[in-house]
């Protein structure tokens, strides 16, 4: 099968807005070499697997071969890093070789670690196996949680070596996104100075994502107004399973409400709403009690670089973007509320006064005793069922036993709670461990966890050690990188 028959790839980003897309070709790497490949994710696509694994499949997963009529380009973007501006990003080491028309649904296929771009600031524009591998365990394991997520088509070893603490194997990152439309493209337009531009990436967004906005009576607000409402779901899902970001950046805010970028990602151990993975984030900007606050942020950012498409007026403007913005907290909070009462599995209708306070003395008491969070959610579940020992294991407390108390006179449903606590979780000495594996050559350890966390909720017998909260004092030092 050539490629013309395999893959067909439309430039929709580069028609619509030639301004902030630069034609760019990917590096030519000695001796590609796939990975990892998620088949199910090629299937959805309409593609091949075994086209993928063939030579000139792997050479489409590091951008050697594209189809004819493709216009890989690097995307032009700005955003706010840990709170300080910069005009001028863009896809460093990335392209976006095009869209997949996927039954009706765009899907963009874009590479991460491809080569320097015009972007690039001085970077080498390449990625290494450990962080992109780290993004295909992780994207993968969101995807199974049901949390909206870019996802990791293949993983391809380039053959070239790598430059960073120490020289390293390289490899090429296949993502699949709604798009890599983002908080800072927005920016970018705005700074520009070019409204038209800004409007253009709006109908595009709109077209794209959320074409109900269309036809409402002021379109861009509707558009923020969806985003806000995206995003406040999303980081509440992000909260209730104990995901951390890392490095919650404008830029990596998608106008889709897709999680993008897992750099220095983690899953939280032990309660802490201060956790925070992210080797860079020496403030704890981005701790995982922070997220909501910081999402809330970044839309405060988005809302300002859409105002002239709000109003002519800059005070009637502002005054639509700061109700508009006000619903994100009102949402997440909702959200967030729902999903922890669906974790204690309580009865529907319970009142707030009741179900609040429940809440907030669990959370305090897993945090005063460091007790991992996944866990503790899988035993509460155990205990709805009558057996409360492996809760009593972990909280071994007189207060606890007096919480226990007060929840299970609500008889909380445990089948329920099973259907949203996970079992399998991305548990960072796991991954870690796979990793170190995998840039050593060995990818069966990574293949296994891959396989356990494609199936989060449903315990299994045999599988204990996924399971298991981290040894005794991996945490404190753990750090997430972002391998650039």
């Amino acid at each position: 099968m050539s490629i013309a028959t395999a893959v067909t790839l439309g430039n929709r980003f580069a028609r619509e807005l030639p301004e902030m897309a630069v034609p760019w070709q990917a590096e030519q790497f000695p001796e590609p070499r796939l990975l990892v490949l998620d088949e199910a994710l090629a299937a959805d696509l309409g593609l091949d697997p075994a086209w993928l694994r063939s030579p000139d499949g792997v050479r489409l997963l590091v951008g050697a071969t594209v189809p004819d009529g493709a216009t890989p380009v690097a995307q032009a973007y700005a955003g706010h890093q840990f709170g300080g501006f910069n005009p001028r990003l863009g896809d460093g080491r990335a392209l976006l070789l095009g869209e997949i028309d996927a039954g009706g649904r765009l899907r963009d296929l874009h590479l991460k670690g491809s080569g320097r771009t015009p972007f690039a600031r001085g970077g080498d524009g390449l990625a290494v196996v450990g962080p992109m591998l780290r993004e295909h365990v992780v994207s993968g394991a969101m995807h199974a949680l049901g949390i909206p997520t870019t996802r990791s088509l293949a993983v391809t070893a380039t053959g070239r070596p790598v430059r960073r603490e120490a020289m390293l194997p390289g490899a090429v990152l296949a993502r699949v996104a709604a798009s890599h439309l983002r908080v800072g493209s927005f920016q970018y337009a705005t700074v520009t100075g070019d409204t038209g531009l800004l409007r253009r990436l709006a109908d595009h967004a709109i077209a794209r994502h959320h074409p109900a906005a269309a036809g409402a009576e002021q379109p861009y607000l509707a558009l923020f107004e969806a985003v806000v409402a995206a995003q406040a779901d999303l980081v509440a899902r992000w909260m209730l399973v104990g995901f951390v970001h890392g490095v919650m950046n404008t830029d990596n805010m998608t106008i889709s409400g897709e999680t993008i970028d897992y750099g220095p990602c983690a899953f939280m151990d032990a309660y802490d709403p201060a956790t925070v993975y992210s080797s860079i984030d020496h403030g704890g900007r981005y701790a995982y009690g922070n997220q909501p606050v910081v999402a809330e942020w970044n839309l405060a950012r988005l809302a300002e670089a859409m105002l002239p498409l709000f109003d002519e007026v800059q005070d009637r403007a502002v005054e639509l973007a700061v109700a508009a913005l006000g619903e994100f907290r009102r949402r997440h909070d909702a959200a967030w509320s729902a999903g922890m009462r669906a974790k204690l599995g309580l009865p529907a209708g319970l009142a707030d006064d009741v179900a609040a306070p429940l809440v907030e003395d669990l959370l305090t008491l897993l945090q005063t005793k460091g007790v991992d969070y996944t866990s503790a959610f899988r035993a509460l579940a155990v205990a709805a069922r009558g057996d409360a020992g492996r809760f009593r294991g972990l909280l071994p407390d007189p207060l606890a036993g007096a919480w226990l108390a007060r929840w299970q006179a609500l008889a909380p449903d445990a089948d329920a709670m099973d259907r949203v606590n996970p079992v399998y979780i991305p548990r960072n000495h796991l991954v870690e461990a796979a990793l170190a594996a995998a840039t050593g050559g060995d990818l069966a350890p990574l293949t296994e966890l891959v396989d356990v966390l494609a199936d989060p909720y449903t315990e299994r017998p045999g599988l204990e050690r996924y399971a298991a909260p981290a040894p005794e004092g991996f945490g404190a030092s753990f750090q997430t990188f972002c391998g650039t």
